[in-house]
């Protein structure tokens, strides 16, 4: 008879407890790319906004057109004068973690005159 060793199915149990994290790793990354890609999305927005506007045109519909459709329902346009704020919601599977990275990106435009 040979002799079994204690740590038989030792490995196994290792890689089945690391599964969770290994899993947790990559949800993170893909949320902090998600993050990352909202602000280049929101930084070209609001250009396109501050374009807009430097021509006399409202900002919130060029703003939107320089979105993907994904986007454009989870940003807001906010003007103030010559000031164009613009804010961005990253995707994300629970709805708190995308409000609390939610992304800005903000500009000044001296309007044309009159």
């Amino acid at each position: 008879m040979v002799p079994r060793d204690r740590e038989e199915g030792q490995a196994t149990v290792e890689l089945l407890a690391g599964i969770p994290a290994l899993v947790l790793a990559g949800l993170v990354a893909l949320q902090l790319l998600a993050t990352g890609y909202s602000l280049t999305l929101t930084d070209g927005a609001a250009e396109a906004g501050a374009m807009a506007m430097a021509a006399g045109e409202p900002a919130g519909p060029a703003v939107r057109e320089a979105l993907p459709g994904w986007a454009r329902g989870r940003s807001h346009v906010d003007v103030d004068g010559g000031s164009l704020t613009v804010r961005l919601e990253p995707p994300s599977p629970v709805a708190a973690i995308a409000r609390r990275l939610e992304v800005t990106s903000s500009t000044w435009v001296r309007r044309p005159a009159g």
